[in-house]
């Protein structure tokens, strides 16, 4: 990660810091971070890294634990070292925190919903570039497990895919003459015809996408009893409105991209002491 928060503060440092380089020279001193809002933080460990790179010497010290929730006010971090890499870290070590900590606190409003379900809420690819690990990394915070990280974890044959194979059981024969055991293959499904192709053809988890909860719930009966080795994920549309229906189907996964995509920033704010 070092070279990428590196280039984080060159982004944001540039030639200097004008201001805190006039004022300040290596004096010590110590800061407070407070939440602002209530929420769950997330990626204390990369703010500390942020600030440690400016000065190995500065200490960084969590007062809420990683994955644990705040209140207004409440003091999430003290820092002590230099006042100039304090001040020049600040904002970039706050953004990371507070973009991450508003995945997580999202992302645990959803698990909150499905909490007494076995179905469980994964995330999807779906993430800012270039903040795929650390966004992944705070729905995992949050109570999610990681689904694919990237298209050379796992195969998952989508629409598109099935359109330029010319069907489901073309798409999964030819895939399986290419791909390394134990990878499985996935296939998205939209009718209950296309989840039984997808069982014909040996499929060893089916997505339900945007399915209607009713037929959701008719595909989940067809797959258990044809069989019951094979999983099942739903994804589209997941809301926090919906989302204790689609687990009620009886799925065993659901993917959805809101914990990133419609999240909100933890708002913190850093004060010298």
């Amino acid at each position: 990660m070092d070279p990428i928060l590196r280039d984080w503060l060159l982004e944001d440092v540039g030639r200097g810091d004008r201001t805190t380089q006039a004022l300040i020279s290596k004096e010590i001193g110590q800061a407070r971070w407070v939440a602002k809002a209530p929420g769950v933080i997330a990626g204390l460990p990369f703010a500390a890294r942020i600030f440690q790179l400016l000065d190995e010497k500065v200490n960084f010290v969590p007062i809420v634990a990683e994955g644990s929730s705040c209140q207004p006010r409440e003091e999430v971090a003290e820092i002590n070292g230099s006042l100039d890499a304090l001040l020049m870290g600040e904002r970039v070590a706050l953004n990371i925190v507070m973009r991450l900590s508003g995945v997580a606190t999202l992302t645990q409003k959803y698990i909150e919903k499905i909490a007494d379900l076995p179905a469980k809420l994964v995330d999807t690819r779906k993430t800012t570039p270039g903040l795929r690990l650390l966004e992944k990394y705070a729905t995992a915070v949050g109570g999610a497990i990681n689904h694919r990280m990237g298209l050379d974890d796992a195969v998952m044959i989508k629409d598109n895919h099935i359109a330029a194979a010319g069907g489901i059981g073309r798409a999964i024969f030819q895939i399986r003459q290419h791909i390394p055991y134990p990878l499985t293959i996935e296939v998205e499904t939209e009718s209950l015809d296309q989840v039984e192709q997808a069982l014909q053809h040996g499929a060893d988890i089916i997505m339900l996408d945007n399915m209607p909860v009713d037929l959701m719930r008719q595909a989940v009966d067809i797959i258990r009893q044809h069989d019951s080795r094979v999983k099942i994920e739903a994804s589209g549309n997941i809301t926090l409105e919906t989302i204790r229906a689609v687990a009620e189907t009886g799925v065993d996964y659901i993917s959805s991209s809101a914990p990133i995509t419609q999240s909100s920033w933890l708002d913190l704010s850093m004060r010298i002491q």
